[in-house]
């Protein structure tokens, strides 16, 4: 069993003779056990460390074990409880069970028992979270559009990313901001199959010591302010997808840690001695050559060459001019209404020799727009608030990305009522970034009047 699938059992027992036997027979199964003597240092394991199956003992010294299941039920992510007594009484068993007990064995108990006891509470656990997971997963898949292409190359990067999801490989997207790579990477994760969530970490948002915490989290007490353990993403994205968004801003500190956590396959919190296993597939993107990076001795070889495992390009709008009438009908019945609209032939025309410096992003802001400033059914080359190539004014004059981008934005908060999650989730990106855009563009909530 490898480190990442081994589970981690807690045994809570105050006879030692009894502790050292079980905890050396779990161990000897493939467990990960940890050992404790009574009732309140087994509160303080589970804070520390992650257990999926707790052995605990009815009688010991400090807290009691029913005291123990009890509170265990208020941490965040308990252990399957096994509750374990030497005089167990038919009143104590239905205590035990209300509490949230998995089971409840009397001793003298056989070894084999309790470990097909403990392997049956693992998998109760898994499947209680790969049902959560698989909610999180159906709400993602009805909110996130499919990848909408007919440029053969394109469906080429779409062929690569079937055949190599359903494993652990690492995989790197470049491409020119705007071109959808946060897209390819939730594509990928539904492709995978996995049962974890995904989760994304912007490294443009953040400066280097937040991103040290987001990614490998910190124990209470490692720096001022520290009131509690922070679970980082890696952790936190076990059997899921960890989504590196801009991988080329991490600095070399950063670089070392993560390829030193990829290569060794488990890391420590920020202030801990506790080895934590990566369980987490990681999925970097970054709109540099990461290979100009490194040959500029800004990004590390060793580091690329483990992100870049599969690599795939996405080739910026411009070189898909197929895809643009087809992409642009797509954005349109999504902003449309309920009245449908259609692009007249004028449109389709400038839309197709625009250079689009902002890619997929910036079609896609473009459509919005025009929906909101268009009079009647048909959307006409003058309802395109751009430019095109030759440099006639479309729509009232030249548009900036930077504009379209903060007019984008805008629209969606006031839409979510100024909620940041929720709009967040419409937009696509982390809610730091859309908070940093925020302080960017200057935007403030309006006053209710």
């Amino acid at each position: 069993m490898t480190t990442a699938g081994r589970i981690h059992v807690l045994v809570a027992e105050d006879e030692e003779n009894l502790s050292q036997i079980l905890g050396g027979f779990l161990r000897g199964r493939g467990h990960h056990v940890r050992v404790v003597a009574d009732g309140r240092a087994a509160i303080q394991a589970c804070r520390d460390e992650a257990f999926d199956v707790a052995l605990v003992d009815i009688l010991m010294p400090e807290l009691d074990g029913l005291e123990v299941l009890r509170l265990l039920h208020d941490e965040p992510e308990p252990p399957e409880v096994i509750i374990i007594t030497g005089n167990g009484t038919v009143e104590t068993a239905i205590t035990a069970m209300k509490l949230g007990a998995y089971d409840y064995m009397s001793k003298p108990y056989r070894m084999a028992e309790i470990d097909v006891l403990v392997r049956r509470a693992w998998e109760k656990r898994q499947l209680a979270r790969e049902n959560r997971f698989l909610q999180a997963r159906l709400s993602r898949v009805e909110s996130t559009p499919e990848i909408v292409t007919q440029f053969a190359p394109m469906h080429a990067v779409l062929g690569t990313l079937e055949r190599v999801a359903a494993s652990d490989t690492s995989v790197l997207i470049t491409g020119e901001s705007g071109t959808g790579k946060s897209l390819v990477a939730r594509a990928l994760h539904r492709l995978s199959g996995r049962a974890g969530p995904l989760l994304v970490v912007d490294c443009v948002a953040l400066s280097e010591s937040l991103l040290e915490i987001e990614l490998f989290g910190h124990e209470r007490g490692a720096f001022t302010g520290a009131t509690a353990r922070k679970v980082g993403t890696i952790e936190l994205g076990a059997d899921g997808t960890l989504f590196i968004d801009e991988v080329a801003a991490l600095g070399a500190k950063m670089q070392t840690k993560l390829l030193r956590a990829l290569e060794q396959g488990s890391f420590f919190r920020i202030g801990g001695n506790q080895r934590v296993d990566v369980g987490v597939r990681v999925v970097a993107a970054s709109a540099q050559r990461l290979d100009d990076a490194v040959r500029d001795g800004r990004f590390r070889g060793e580091l690329k060459a483990r992100l870049g495992a599969c690599s795939v390009e996405l080739p910026p709008l411009r070189e898909r001019t197929v895809d643009i009438p087809l992409l642009a009908e797509h954005f349109l019945a999504q902003f449309g209404g309920p009245t449908p609209r259609v692009l007249t032939p004028d449109a389709v025309a400038v839309l197709e020799e625009y250079p689009w410096p902002g890619n997929v992003r910036e079609l896609r802001n473009v459509i919005e727009r025009a929906v909101l400033i268009a009079h009647g059914r048909e959307i006409r080359a003058q309802d395109l608030p751009l430019r095109s190539m030759g440099g006639a004014a479309v729509a009232g004059g030249p548009v900036t990305l930077d504009e379209l981008d903060r007019c984008h934005i805008e629209a969606i908060l006031t839409q979510a009522d100024w909620h940041q999650g929720r709009a967040a989730e419409v937009l696509g990106i982390s809610t730091k970034t859309l908070y940093r855009k925020i302080r960017e563009y200057g935007l403030q909530r309006p006053r209710k009047r």
